[in-house]
């Protein structure tokens, strides 16, 4: 009697569900490959912006023209997207273009490569795992990663968002014989602490940090969802088409949460201050919402949203491919 009790206690001590498996991928920290990620990163980001940063120009271009109109600078009549390209290139020369890569190049250093890394450090605290094993985001922790990295990267990358937007508009500047603001990244750097100090250096930075949150939770936490929902969906590995229909659908999700703030991301960072870098037609983000809307209209708000789709979208792809690829040459899995 007393050895089947034995026998049943030590049975009642067997766990009923099978233990969880470990993860597959490695969720604890490694400098080593953080340090892979971003330098993964900004060689992705940065093959994307030779394809895709004349787009940006584009939309920063829109995004002013109703300002100018308003005051009389124009220069000449409201043009759509096709319209200002091809101004630009018979007006100013093809260079215009890429007015301020230079900028967005080395902005790639501090915010697209940032914002990756504190995506992938802050969604493993996120990370839960199912009764499966299966590693599991949610939507809203999904969103929430991308908030917070995308703040975090903008808020260390502000100043390089405000020379790369002037550069942009200097080849405008040339043509209306009007003084050029930045003749290099660096100078533009010091011009901007001389005129305002500190304070200018991080002007715009609500609206900035507020786009940054849209756009990495749009861009990157979307394509790290979908990737894992068409992995589920269509029940294939990780691979070329995943990443291309990821990729994609990040392109669209982040251009229509983003457009709004970038439109007063670049009209507050591009105005004229007084001595003291306070700005001469907008007191703060709130102030241009609403003589956007009271002015322009309520699609002002979507001002260059073509342009920037077809900038966003093709860079999306064009990153996510290259990014993940260099994982595989590395040896990771994707991301």
């Amino acid at each position: 009697m007393d050895e089947k009790d034995d026998r049943t206690k030590n049975l009642s001590l067997k766990p009923a569900v099978p233990p969880i498996p470990p993860p597959m991928h490695v969720a604890k920290i490694q400098p080593k490959l953080l340090f892979q990620l971003y330098i993964n990163t900004f060689l992705g980001a940065s093959f994307a912006e030779l394809f895709t940063f004349p787009m940006d120009v584009v939309k920063t271009r829109l995004h002013l023209q109703g300002e100018a109109a308003q005051k009389g600078e124009s220069g000449g009549p409201k043009r759509g997207m096709f319209g200002i390209m091809y101004g630009i290139v018979k007006e100013e020369g093809f260079k215009s273009l890429y007015s301020g890569l230079s900028a967005m190049i080395t902005r790639n250093l501090i915010f697209n490569a940032l914002r990756v890394v504190f995506y992938d450090v802050v969604r493993q605290e996120f990370v839960y795992y199912d009764e499966e094993g299966h590693e599991v985001l949610s939507l809203f922790r999904g969103f929430v990663a991308g908030n917070i990295a995308g703040c975090m990267a903008q808020a260390l990358a502000n100043p390089l968002d405000i020379i790369k937007i002037r550069m942009q508009m200097d080849g405008r500047r040339r043509f209306l014989d009007q003084p050029v603001r930045v003749k290099n990244v660096g100078r533009g750097i010091i011009d901007l602490y001389r005129q305002g100090g500190i304070i200018n250096m991080w002007k715009g930075m609500g609206p900035s940090c507020f786009r940054a949150m849209m756009m990495t939770a749009g861009d990157t936490a979307a394509y790290d969802l979908s990737k894992r929902h068409y992995i589920r969906l269509f029940k294939i590995k990780d691979g070329i088409l995943i990443q291309f229909m990821a990729s994609v659908t990040a392109g669209l999700v982040a251009s229509v949460l983003s457009t709004p703030a970038d439109v007063v991301k670049s009209r507050i960072m591009n105005q004229p201050t007084d001595e003291k870098g306070r700005g001469l037609h907008y007191r703060n983000a709130f102030h241009c919402y609403y003589k956007l809307i009271t002015e322009e209209g309520l699609m002002a708000m979507y001002k260059g949203f073509t342009p920037c789709w077809l900038r966003i979208g093709p860079w999306s792809v064009a990153f996510w491919t290259a990014f993940e690829q260099l994982r595989k040459w590395q040896g990771q899995t994707g991301f």
